[in-house]
């Protein structure tokens, strides 16, 4: 692996990290992190409760990190093919985990930019729906 690939994974597993810290500070629960599957991976599979029923949303959560947001945040990279890799690997992730298969589900977006050791977060929910992929 050259340095440039080994700083750019490195980058990303911090990153990834501070993403699933704060969304354990912000009430989610873990379910899986880097779940690969032939059509893509999940960054994050976490669950949040609502307090509105007994089972939680299933969010599947994309982080996108971007050294700086000129030339568009992390979510403007979250195209049409990505999230049709997302959807598939979601179906798959469900496919797998049939305990989930009733649970509502949920796409979100953590974008990341500055720091990739303290990086600024921004927890885009919804950010889109299986049908439009």
């Amino acid at each position: 692996m050259t340095t440039q690939a080994q700083g750019r994974r490195e980058r990303g597993t911090a990153v990834e990290a501070a993403a699933r810290a704060y969304l354990l500070r912000a009430g989610l629960r873990e379910v899986a992190a880097n779940a690969s599957y032939r059509f893509g991976e999940l960054d994050l599979v976490m669950l949040e409760y609502d307090g509105t029923r007994s089972t939680g949303t299933l969010v599947f959560i994309e982080v996108r990190y971007r050294r700086d947001a000129r030339f568009g945040g992390g979510a403007a990279s979250v195209d049409f093919n990505k999230r049709r890799k997302l959807v598939r690997a979601a179906q798959a992730f469900l496919v797998a985990h049939r305990e989930y298969r009733d649970a509502p589900c949920r796409f979100d977006v953590i974008e990341a930019d500055g720091d990739p050791d303290a990086p600024r977060l921004h927890w885009l929910r919804d950010a889109f729906r299986a049908d439009d992929a």
